[in-house]
Order: C-alpha cells, then sequence, then structure tokens
C-alpha cells in the first residue's frame, strides 16, 4: 500500500477503510506519514466500540488492560458483554479488545486460545502482554485528531462522507470474505450485499480506490472490466491453510511494478 501511495505521488493523502476491523495497515500508514489523515468505518458495534474507547477514553481502556487477569471466568465474563445491549462503548469496547486477544486468530465469536479445558499448548494469555498492548493503545490514541472514525453501512460512508475527501484520498474496501464471510463476521454479506458495493465502488467513488477479496469467481465477475490481480495468502483462523484472494484497482491508478494486474478476468 505504501509502495502504491508512493507510485502515484499520494504520500500525505487521506486514508480511508470502509470497513475498518482491526485497521492495521491504516495505523501503519499514519505511522510512517504516508497518510496525513486516516477515516475508520465499520458498522460492527463492538469494534466501533473498541476504537471509540481507543479514541476518547484511552486512560481507562488502558487502565482496563493493565488491571484484568486473563482467567476463563474472565473470559466469560467479557463474552457476556457482547450480548448485552445496554453495555457502554468502553465496556463493550475493552470486551471486544480481550476477546480479540484472547480467541483464536482473534475473532470475537471465535473459541478461546486452549479451549475452554486451557488443556492446548497455548493457553488464554498467550497474547496478552498487558504492558505492551496498553502502550501501542496509547500511542494510537496521541494520533487522535489525525483520525475520524464512522459506525455506518459502507454503502452510506460511500455516498455521505466520501464526497467531502479530498481528491488526494485512497480509499481501501476490504468488505467480507463471499464464500466464509458468514462464520468470521457477525455482519456477513449475500451476493445481492456484494453486488451492490461493487456497482456503487465502480460507478460512484470519484477518489482511486482498491478493492480486496477470497478470490472467486462471483466476485471477479462483478469486477470484471477492472485490473485485477490474485495472491497467495496464509489463514491462521482455526487450521493454518493457504487461500488465493483477488485485489481490484479503479482505472486511475498507476500500479507499481511489482504487481502485475490483468485486465477483465483474473486467472
Amino acid at each position: 500500500m505504501a509502495d502504491l501511495i508512493e507510485t502515484n505521488g499520494m504520500t500525505g493523502c487521506h486514508y480511508v477503510e470502509p470497513y475498518a476491523g482491526g485497521a492495521g495497515i491504516a495505523i501503519t500508514l499514519l505511522y510512517l506519514e504516508y497518510a496525513s489523515h486516516i477515516h475508520l468505518n465499520d458498522l460492527n458495534r463492538s469494534v466501533h466500540a473498541f476504537w471509540h474507547s481507543v479514541l476518547n477514553e484511552p486512560d481507562k481502556l488502558c487502565g482496563l488492560i493493565r488491571d484484568t487477569v486473563p482467567t476463563m471466568d474472565e473470559w466469560r465474563r467479557q463474552k457476556a458483554v457482547q450480548a448485552d445491549a445496554d453495555a457502554s462503548p468502553l465496556d463493550l469496547g475493552f470486551s471486544t479488545f480481550f476477546l480479540n486477544r484472547t480467541n483464536r486468530s482473534g475473532i470475537i465469536k471465535g473459541g478461546v486460545i486452549g479451549g475452554k479445558e486451557q488443556l492446548g499448548e497455548w493457553k488464554l494469555d498467550a497474547r496478552f502482554n498487558s504492558k505492551d498492548l496498553a502502550r501501542r493503545i496509547e500511542k494510537i490514541a496521541s494520533y487522535n485528531s489525525r483520525i475520524s472514525l464512522y459506525n455506518n453501512d459502507a454503502i452510506l460512508l460511500i455516498k455521505a462522507v466520501l464526497p467531502s475527501l479530498p481528491e488526494n484520498t485512497l480509499v481501501y474496501l476490504d468488505p467480507p470474505y463471499y464464500v466464509k464471510g458468514k462464520g468470521l463476521y457477525e455482519d456477513h454479506y449475500r451476493h445481492d450485499d456484494h453486488a451492490k458495493i461493487a456497482a456503487l465502488v465502480t460507478s460512484s467513488i470519484k477518489q482511486p480506490w482498491i478493492v480486496s477479496y477470497d478470490n472467486v469467481e462471483p466476485i471477479r465477475e462483478l469486477y470484471a472490466g477492472r485490473r485485477q490481480t490474485t495472491f497467495g495468502i496464509q489463514y491462521s483462523a482455526g487450521t493454518r491453510s493457504e487461500g488465493s484472494e483477488v485485489m481490484v484497482f479503479c482505472d486511475a491508478l498507476t500500479i507499481p511494478t511489482v504487481i502485475e494486474p490483468s485486465r477483465g478476468i483474473a486467472a
């Protein structure tokens, strides 16, 4: 993504993720000054609550991280918070963070590391280094004036927010997977949802954009006529496996030479 920004003379751009999730790319681009401002959007209430807590209540969030001991009893308490419609943004945000760090592959609706009996090689505290995690949260919070947060459906974000952003904006869409989305995301899509996004992206977004998906024929067909490239990726949700993803580029972007996209439906 950094190469793409440099190649197109977009350093210092606004960077938008309509499906932010953990927003690892966005945060890194901000730290390295490839992006001057990042826009994070996620419709999922738990994910949004986490980012809201990071940006608006970082001291309280870090206090919870430092003071909470990851045990199975705590895991059960935090899992119950996810079902509490009246949970505060801070409580829900911490619950989301806790489960992300203690569940396999960070999946909120997934199983706990080591199993409920904690008989596995790795236990639920394997990824819960509280001091380091709190430090990372504090660093992100220090950039809060350069981070905008939204809790919109992606379609609404595209229609209502993108038109107000500068021309020098890169939009990266990473929608729920087409095939395995139902098992990974609470807000998964059906085919018609994917089709609506594809039609809107290819017709309405005026700034440069990129879309990535699992590499399946229906997605390649939805973006037929646009430059596409496929690449291998390792998955570790439950069991390690290799898969293939497809990335689609708008016509306005110059693609770095390390990527060789093809026009039309990718092989």
